[in-house]
């Protein structure tokens, strides 16, 4: 038997080091290096390892259509690229609260309906569990339980009663006693994640894991837990909002960058059939520095309202973004200043994406300089108005993808007109209907949305 060594893994990203080190040479964070045993080769130097399987051609390998399960939860479905994928691992992370055992304990409630299902919880009780699907209305006889943290116990549940589909509330709780590591740790939750991901595999089972999340925001454990898992799905939702949002981050059967859009109450989540809808609630009166934002999530076109203030600054200005990126506001003030004679370096910059989504594509650009403009000046945007379009350093307003989708979505809400980059031959069909107002500058986007020419704000 080869000798056991110890080793010092990064909780963070996983990194193994021969020593202690204050610092990880791998991702730079201080004081996250924990003691492990290393496991030995299979194979030494010089040694030719006999090939378990055969190479074939991908001509030759008979494609066959994903099978996909419903998991009674549209939203969670259009996430998941359709549906839950037998034999397909799904890792959910978010913030404590946010709703990851509502989510899965409502869903697998559903699964269970038409196959068989096991819920693994190493948090809670089984009483604790059963007193919340009892508040959320779910049938406590479709659900079979077991309250563990031991990897082979929940192995020889799963062999037992061969379910579809496991969910294990949470991967961070597990152990395996071939560890001396604590739950929780490097080795611990790679080697468990590692265990049940070989397991779904070879028996087909769908597996939720849920993770927690570090500080910063990221699933906690080593990097190599996102890359042993099928897909990555990420909780969003403001504190003091009822909003969730899941994202897709990686999804190997799927698209990524897919949402779905819930509402917390108090019976569980609950589906939002028209996210546009609520992104763009507003009060009576249309306030300056209001813009309606036409977006893309995944292939799913939205509405939202960005809003911008601009204020006189006492001292030093400030930029503030709540949604967007800050470093991306900088590029586009600095652009307003050259393009359009904006003097901002006065004044603090607050924006605002309503509804606590964030906004990460291109596309946003040209609102956000149109909602500074309009606060700026005090120039309210004409109702039944939407913007988008990409801004090069040039103040050109650059194409972008999906203009027939954002167009389309703004008429069916009753929007009159949308300012944005000619795009194709579609695009231009809209633009001949009347609905999509071409423009390649960002002085033609504020003319248009204006109504008089644009470039004295000194």
């Amino acid at each position: 038997m080869a000798k056991q060594k110890l080793e010092y893994v990064c909780r963070e990203c996983g990194t193994a080091a021969a020593k202690w080190q204050g610092q990880c040479s791998g991702c730079g964070a201080w004081n996250t290096l924990e003691e492990a045993i290393s496991q030995p080769r299979r194979h030494t130097r010089g040694s030719s390892p006999v090939p378990a399987s055969s190479a074939i051609k991908l001509s030759d390998v008979r494609q066959e259509a994903t099978l996909r399960w419903s998991s009674g939860l549209s939203e969670f479905d259009r996430a998941l690229g359709g549906g839950v994928v037998p034999g397909g691992v799904t890792l959910i992370g978010g913030d404590p609260g946010i709703g990851k055992s509502t989510l899965t304990l409502q869903a697998i409630a559903s699964l269970a309906r038409n196959h068989v299902t096991l819920y693994v919880s190493g948090e809670e009780s089984v009483a604790q569990v059963a007193a919340r699907a009892s508040r959320l209305g779910l049938d406590l006889s479709s659900i079979v339980m077991v309250a563990e943290t031991s990897l082979d116990a929940i192995i020889a549940h799963i062999e037992a009663r061969r379910p579809h589909v496991v969910v294990i509330d949470s991967i961070q709780t597990l152990f395996s006693e071939a560890f001396s590591s604590a739950p929780g740790s490097v080795v611990q939750v790679r080697e468990c994640a590692a265990e049940l991901t070989r397991l779904a595999k070879r028996n087909g089972v769908a597996t939720l894991l849920v993770g927690h999340v570090t500080k910063e925001g990221s699933i906690a454990g080593p990097r190599v837990l996102e890359h042993l898992v099928d897909t990555v799905i990420y909780f969003e939702g403001e504190p003091g909002s009822n909003l969730r949002i899941i994202r897709a981050l990686k999804n190997r059967f799927g698209a990524a960058n897919e949402i779905g859009v819930f509402a917390m109450l108090e019976d569980g989540l609950r589906e939002v059939a028209n996210p546009s809808a609520l992104f763009l609630a507003r009060g009576d009166e249309i306030a300056a520095g209001n813009v309606v934002f036409a977006s893309i999530e995944g292939s799913r076109p939205l509405l939202v309202q960005v809003q911008a203030l601009v204020d006189r600054a006492a001292a030093n200005p400030r930029r503030v973004c709540t949604g967007f990126d800050s470093q991306r506001l900088a590029m586009l003030l600095a652009v307003m200043n050259r393009h359009l004679g904006c003097q901002l370096g006065g004044f603090d910059v607050f924006i605002n994406v309503v509804g606590g989504l964030r906004i990460d594509e291109p596309a946003a650009d040209l609102a956000i300089v149109v909602a500074i403009w309009s606060s700026l000046t005090g120039s309210v945007v004409p109702a039944g108005t939407a913007v988008f379009g990409e801004i090069g350093l040039g103040g050109e307003v650059r194409p972008v993808v999906g203009s027939a989708l954002r167009v389309g979505e703004a008429s069916k809400l009753g929007f009159s007109r949308v300012v944005g980059p000619p795009v194709n031959r579609q695009a231009r069909e809209l633009a001949a209907e009347g609905l999509l107002d071409s423009v390649t500058k960002v002085s033609a986007a504020i003319e248009s949305v204006a109504g008089r020419t644009a470039g004295t704000f000194n």
